[in-house]
């Protein structure tokens, strides 16, 4: 039997060289926010400027590593859901996600998008239900959801509250799932990209155990990035926490639903994710200019080529296809109907 042919889609990525005047915007945006300037103006970024932008970044990095797709969504730590004002989360929301549309738009079979949510500390849920129905309407297959938009301090309720649930009813019937991303961190003891971030997939991690999320909404998808923070390298504390709880093993109270990426950056790391996980519950993600851009010395690879350490575990063709595109195609289902559209 031959090889099993696949496309190596990438479930991670970011939007994160934009231009100066972007920053420039976000800047200002904040200041008004604050209340110590005028409402700012922002002149946008034409069409030939952004697909050179891509095309010397992602793309370059995408066709050097040998993937074939990223899905796509703005800078994760610029989010800034912790800036004040349920008008200003909007506005930036839609600019980014907007952004990130057009992207897609120029390299179609390149990039798929997901969307920025318009999150407040203090606000509801209806602006952020009304712009994942507004993207998924441009063709967005899914988004990204911060349990924490505080940026440290944890004063939302965990994700199993039943404050949540408009949100989780709002993606089944849309048939998205959420990858659950933090922003950037407010709090001076805990790094963005070092801390705050794996900290944030371990505490919503044990959340999920805690709760009872799926039972309630047994169709809703989540993928917890940063190879699942802590969780899968402390799998035994979490079984038995579980047990300890009065709840089912892991393998029914959470992994029907829940997913972990492959942004591990050390091929040790890669090895035990694969051998503690299901690999159909892992997909394939490499942070696409994310959070380290280093070349280890140890390799002469950069830390982020996530898909030469998978390489390098030699996998059988079905759990390598699963890996690198089955399970992104089976938890994103529209964009399984896009590159069906596309005869992939």
């Amino acid at each position: 039997m031959g090889r099993v042919s696949s496309l190596a889609i990438d479930c991670h990525g970011h939007f994160t060289t934009e231009p100066p005047e972007f920053h420039a915007f976000r800047k200002a945006q904040i200041a008004f926010a604050e209340g110590r300037s005028q409402e700012p103006a922002y002149s946008g970024i034409d069409d030939d400027e952004l697909q050179r932008i891509v095309a010397q970044n992602q793309l370059q990095v995408q066709q050097e590593r040998g993937s074939d797709l990223t899905i796509l969504s703005p800078r994760a730590s610029g989010m800034g859901h912790h800036v004040p004002g349920q008008d200003i989360a909007t506005e930036w929301a839609r600019l980014s996600n907007d952004t990130v549309r057009r992207i897609c738009e120029l390299f179609p079979r390149n990039f798929a998008a997901v969307c920025q949510l318009p999150q407040t500390v203090d606000g509801d849920l209806e602006p952020v239900i009304e712009e994942l129905e507004r993207c998924v309407g441009h063709g967005f297959i899914g988004c990204n959801l911060n349990p924490d938009p505080s940026g440290g301090h944890w004063s939302a309720p965990p994700i199993y509250d039943r404050w949540w649930d408009p949100l989780w009813e709002t993606m089944t019937r849309l048939d998205v799932p959420a990858m659950i991303h933090v922003s950037g961190s407010c709090a001076r003891a805990l790094h963005t990209t070092g801390a705050h971030y794996l900290a944030a997939d371990t505490a919503v991690f044990m959340q999920l155990i805690e709760g009872d999320l799926f039972e309630r909404h047994p169709a809703l998808r989540l993928i917890i990035p940063h190879g699942g923070g802590a969780a899968p390298y402390h799998w035994g504390r979490y079984r038995g926490l579980s047990i300890m709880l009065g709840k089912p093993p892991l393998s029914e109270h959470l992994m029907h639903n829940l997913f972990f990426d492959t942004c591990v950056y050390h091929q040790a790391g890669i090895d035990a994710l694969f051998t503690v996980i299901d690999p159909k519950n892992l997909i394939f993600g490499s942070e696409l200019l994310g959070a380290v851009r280093a070349v280890d010395p140890e390799t002469g690879h950069p830390f982020d080529d996530t898909k030469r350490y998978i390489d390098a575990l030699g996998l059988d063709d079905e759990t390598r296809h699963a890996v690198f595109e089955g399970n992104a195609r089976r938890v994103y289902p529209r964009l399984d109907a896009l590159l069906t559209a596309q005869g992939r």
